[in-house]
């Protein structure tokens, strides 16, 4: 890696570990990312590409075959049967390298996740308070 550390320090640096035609596809599940939720921070967490919102939103990360998009366990079991097609785990969904990516589902995750941990954030504060 370029920093001299075990992984990389930024998406861009992440990106740029692949191949061009990986990079492309990464490029753009980061952009429908960035545009379904626009005020999310981007991160590397567990040496992946993540979106931070009131907490992790989701992680995204290239292998040899496949995307995997990881929008922790419930944003898995919301979006269950629209992954039929897919192989899927409680945590994680790999979109095969190949095929065009889903963007538009990957933007109703994203949202779904940005909306959850808002939620979860307000049900703190007011508990924070008191109410």
């Amino acid at each position: 890696m370029e920093n001299g550390r075990d992984g990389p320090a930024s998406i861009d640096e992440y990106i740029r570990g692949f191949p061009e035609e990986v990079q492309a596809i990464l490029q753009e599940v980061r952009a429908t990312i960035k545009k379904a939720v626009p005020d999310a921070l981007e991160t590397i967490s567990y040496r992946m590409p993540a979106f931070t919102k009131n907490g992790i939103l989701l992680y995204f990360a290239a292998f040899k075959h496949h995307v995997g998009l990881y929008p922790t366990a419930s944003g898995i079991e919301a979006f269950r049967d629209e992954f039929s097609g897919y192989k899927s785990s409680k945590g994680a969904v790999q979109f095969p390298m190949g095929k065009s990516m889903p963007l538009e589902l990957i933007a109703r995750i994203a949202r779904h996740r940005a909306d959850e941990n808002e939620r979860r954030s307000l049900q703190k504060k007011k508990a924070g308070k008191g109410q």
